[in-house]
């Protein structure tokens, strides 16, 4: 995550000071770099008390550090003003880096409060610094002459990226348009945590409580289990109770008989921030959509989404669009032959309904295992959390030579988070790993990479980056470990190959390093490492059933990767519909007073998205676009995909762990953060540009 945030308004400067006086040593502890094992945070001696008056004072530090290149008489150089800029705030960050990832991974009403009373205050600091004109001058003193500087790719990229930064926020408009994008940017900020708690609220509150055992016939287990645990967490001692945790919702609507009680869970989670009450987010949308075009069209652009891809390796909407119309093409048939399929499933058994939405994973289920004798029963004991984390450590010592140290003297901010020291192939300390792997209610739904500390060098000492993965992956019980699903293995290599690009990281600037790449470049280094999960060479290393020991039998491995493409059609029309939805709502280029139950009906009829299949993410609860970052940009996950499929078969050519394959995807993807182009770095590993045809091939399209 990328933290840089910007300061310089004496008033808030003021406010910090008197602030400080009146808390006295409280946030003190966020100062200076923690004096902790590898400066880990010190979560048992942080207090909530600790994170506001921190904020300010962390304010007030980087508005004199900020002051201070202004005041600087000597002629404006890359050291004085470029570098002097990457380093400043950085007690900002370290607070905002804590206090966000808990506001995340481990909230509480406090922290949604405190989020909320911060996010105007920081909106207006990150507007100071980027509206400021005395130091964009000294920037672009230095960008006009860069040619006469001798600076690195690294250096310069820098440059262009901090120059580019201002005049994308704004610093060339006019004093009436900056007040009037002050504005904007506080609202959006707003109402961006709005939409989140809003998600968050209505998941926590929304349960399917069972009295009747009848009522959980053809559920497995494992899955009753949980519910029993989940009930007695609830009050509800006897009963079973089901909730809008993937975790919960998904195996109940993979193998519970009850059609009615299918209907009712899934209805509720699809209508997370649709039910018209206090938790509604359709005013939300509108408001930020709105409010979106107003920005980019004070930009000079013609939409948030021309605004957003300018920045991205597909540059504009247009060559989104082909992507997605392309796999949208070969997808839709595909899925509509599998919605057929189904549907003669449950005629032979005699069903006298058509198949809806709240079908599909219960009748594909039954359908995977008639072709391929294969049921996620049959695979999750093999697939233990502890032993799957290995897997992964163990790929990453294979391709880097990292090594996995667990740690049991660094506090932590949960009882199930688990830590690691990371060790290079020398030795040498490379990072810290943090994991945080299953759902509560304190958590943001779905699965994330972040940091504590990104990496950079200062001062000549290369600060190594904290790096933390967070899941909501199924749960242990009483009687068994966390055995996972099969996407839930591949979410793990998936977000751990996020880590590896944090952890990897090897620049000298925090503004080009680590993840801090385009959105469609940032989800190669993940996607790459899901080839790995159920690679045959692969699994048998980690596969092992938790009851015997037994690895993994060929048999069984040989089922899942037949089955790999098995409901591809499904998989891909939801995620390309969930894109074009982004995408349409992001191309609109007029503020309207939008109906978004109506706007997303249209979008879905126009590109003929059937009954059977809804969009990955529906409106209300597509935090990836109003909350998460990913706005105009959820076809990140498609675009990288074209780059990882290709990039997998240089590994295929000369073998899965080839060292040399490994240190060239190291050397110029994994290392380099954002220190040059995106496709330069690529092409620099690969020797071409991605071919397409491997996407296809991935998801079972072409031969």
């Amino acid at each position: 995550m990328r933290q840089i945030l910007f300061i310089l308004i004496a008033f808030m400067t003021l406010i910090a000071c008197n602030e400080s006086q009146k808390n006295g040593e409280k946030g003190s502890i966020f100062m200076t770099e923690f004096d902790t094992p590898f400066g880990t945070p010190p979560f048992d001696q942080i207090t909530f008390e600790d994170y506001k008056p921190a904020f300010l004072a962390g304010m007030e530090q980087q508005t004199e550090e900020i002051e201070a290149i202004i005041s600087n008489e000597e002629e404006p150089t890359f050291e004085n003003t470029i570098v002097a800029l990457d380093n400043s705030g950085r007690t900002l960050s370290r607070v905002s880096r804590v206090f966000y990832g808990l506001r995340s991974s481990n909230t509480n009403d406090e922290i949604k409060a405190l989020a909320e009373e911060l996010s105007p205050l920081l909106s207006e600091h990150s507007d100071n610094i980027n509206l400021n004109e005395e130091l964009f001058n000294r920037i672009k003193a230095v960008h006009e002459n860069s040619a006469n500087l001798d600076l690195t790719t690294e250096q310069y990229r820098l440059l262009d990226e901090i120059y580019k930064g201002f005049v994308r926020s704004g610093i060339m408009l006019s004093e009436t348009d900056k007040t009037r994008l002050r504005e904007i940017n506080k609202e959006l900020s707003k109402l961006s945590l709005s939409f989140g708690n809003n998600m968050l609220n209505e998941t926590n509150g929304y349960k399917l409580v069972i009295d009747n055992e009848e009522d959980l016939a053809g559920l497995p287990e494992g899955a009753i289990s949980n519910a029993a645990s989940a009930a007695t967490a609830a009050d509800e001692d006897g009963k079973w109770v089901f909730g809008l945790q993937k975790p919960s919702w998904l195996p109940f609507l993979q193998y519970a008989d009850n059609r009615d009680l299918r209907e009712k869970l899934y209805k509720a989670m699809y209508n997370r921030g649709d039910n018209d009450n206090e938790n509604d987010n359709k005013d939300v949308i509108n408001g930020i959509v709105n409010l979106r075009i107003e920005k980019a069209n004070l930009l000079g652009f013609d939409s948030h989404a021309h605004f957003i891809l300018d920045e991205n390796m597909a540059k504009n909407p247009e060559n989104v669009y082909e992507l997605l119309n392309e796999l949208w093409a070969y997808a839709l048939p595909q899925a509509k032959a599998e919605a057929a399929e189904l549907q003669k499933l449950i005629d032979a058994e005699g069903g006298d309904f058509k198949l809806a939405s709240w079908d599909w994973w219960y009748y594909t289920e039954k359908l995977r295992e008639q072709k391929y004798s294969l049921s996620e029963e049959e695979t999750k004991p093999y697939f233990k959390m502890e032993n799957v984390r290995e897997g992964v450590f163990e790929v990453a010592n294979r391709l880097y030579g990292l090594t996995f140290k667990k740690l049991d003297n660094v506090s932590i901010y949960h009882p199930e988070v688990e830590v690691y020291e990371v060790l290079d192939e020398d030795g040498s300390h490379l990072s810290m790993f943090y994991t945080d792997y299953f759902p509560r209610e304190s958590k943001n739904a779905g699965a994330w990479m972040s940091s504590f500390r990104g990496q950079q060098v200062i001062d000549g000492e290369n600060i190594r980056p904290i790096i933390y993965n967070v899941g909501n992956f199924t749960s242990p019980t009483q009687d068994t470990p966390s055995l996972l699903t099969l996407d839930e293995v591949e979410t793990l290599f998936h977000e751990f190959g996020h880590a590896l690009h944090g952890m990897l990281s090897n620049v000298t600037y925090s503004g080009v390093s680590g993840t801090s790449v385009s959105r469609d470049f940032v989800e190669l280094p993940s996607q790459i490492l899901e080839h790995w999960a159920f690679h045959p060479e692969v699994i048998k290393l980690y596969a092992k059933h938790y009851q015997t020991g037994e690895v993994i039998p060929d048999e069984l491995i040989e089922k899942i990767n037949r089955a790999a493409n098995f409901n591809m059609g499904f998989n891909t029309t939801e995620i390309v519909a969930a894109a074009l939805l982004d995408m349409n709502y992001h191309t609109l280029t007029q503020k309207t007073d939008l109906d978004v139950r109506e706007f997303e009906r249209s979008a879905m009829e126009k590109i003929g998205l059937i009954d059977e299949i809804i969009p990955r993410y529906r409106s209300t609860y597509f935090s990836h676009i109003f909350s998460g970052g990913y706005s105009a940009g959820y076809y990140a996950y498609l675009w990288a995909e074209v780059l990882d499929a290709d990039a997998f078969q240089a590994f295929e050519e000369k073998g899965v762990f080839d060292k040399e394959t490994a240190k060239l995807f190291r050397e110029n993807v994994l290392s380099k953060g954002n220190s040059d182009d995106p496709m330069t770095l690529y092409r620099k590993f690969r020797g071409a540009d991605p071919d397409p045809k491997y996407l296809l091939q991935n998801r079972g399209f072409i031969d």
